[in-house]
């Protein structure tokens, strides 16, 4: 089994950490770049913990001291090659922040492709496809995802729907049938409504899909986590990458939903292609 990367690692163990430990995790995510370049009694300072916190949040990560975890850390930011981890600056030229945001979100694609959960999306498309009904709920970025969702599932001959806001996603959660499918998606996985909401359609019989970074709340609380990691630099001027990821795991779903419902779809596929041909410009002769 594919060993996690380091910053997988500080993400999982986090929880299991003492407080002090979390204190340094948390300053660790947020400043990456910088770390390497740290002492252990700068990062300490930092962290607003003693030096001894920070050996244990090493070995926390199955790093055996503070050395070893900056290298660990340093190969990993020299294997990402600045992709999702170097933020455009304001000396970059068009054609040189172009290449970051596309060499990001490439980096992104294929972290997240990698370390899905065969077992979790197989069991996502075979609810998607038993539902009577399907809902994607989603805040901030992630409505916008939810939105798009919504527009490639119900072409699939599924009752969907996409809800940003937190009232009607309650009142909807609360009209859900056993067997009917919520799609909670949150790039940060700690959204407190978000949360409420999912344990109101399990209560219901329902079927909370969440994606969302893996040991977050949503991922935790979801019947079918679908797990997505996206490491995101907190500079200015960085692309989301993880809304695309976000994106093609939709994809993922609908084409798997596709392909389980086969010759039944595709006429219904085709008559919308057709009936879209007349919505459309022709082309120039």
């Amino acid at each position: 089994m594919k060993q996690k990367s380091l910053t997988e690692r500080i993400r999982n163990n986090s929880k299991q950490m003492r407080k002090s430990e979390r204190k340094v995790a948390d300053y660790v995510m947020a400043h990456l770049s910088d770390v390497i370049n740290m002492r252990i009694v700068d990062l300490a300072a930092q962290a607003d913990v003693s030096e001894p916190t920070v050996v244990r949040f090493c070995r926390a990560v199955s790093c055996d001291g503070f050395q070893e975890f900056k290298l660990a850390l340093a190969q990993e930011l020299a294997i990402s090659q600045g992709f999702g981890r170097v933020a455009v600056t304001d000396s970059d030229s068009v054609a040189d922040f172009s290449h970051k945001i596309f060499d990001a979100t490439i980096d992104t694609l294929l972290k997240v492709r990698d370390s899905m959960n065969a077992t979790h999306l197989h069991k996502a498309i075979t609810a998607l496809v038993q539902a009577n009904r399907v809902e994607f709920y989603g805040h901030g970025a992630s409505a916008a995802v939810a939105a798009d969702a919504q527009h490639r599932f119900f072409r699939l001959q599924l009752a969907s729907a996409a809800y940003a806001d937190t009232h009607i996603q309650t009142m909807s959660a609360l009209s859900l049938q056993k067997g009917d499918v919520v799609v909670a998606i949150s790039q940060t996985g700690r959204t407190r409504s978000l949360l409420d909401v999912m344990e109101l359609v399990k209560d219901v019989g329902g079927i909370v899909i969440g994606m969302a970074p893996s040991g977050t709340p949503v991922a935790e609380a979801a019947t079918i986590p679908l797990c997505i990691d996206v490491d995101e630099e907190f500079e200015i001027y960085t692309p989301l990458s993880s809304r695309i990821a976000h994106l093609a795991v939709i994809d993922v779903l609908a084409v798997g939903v596709a392909q389980r419902k086969g010759s039944r779809l595709q006429g219904h596929l085709f008559r919308l292609r057709a009936g879209m041909q007349s919505l459309r410009v022709p082309d120039a002769e």
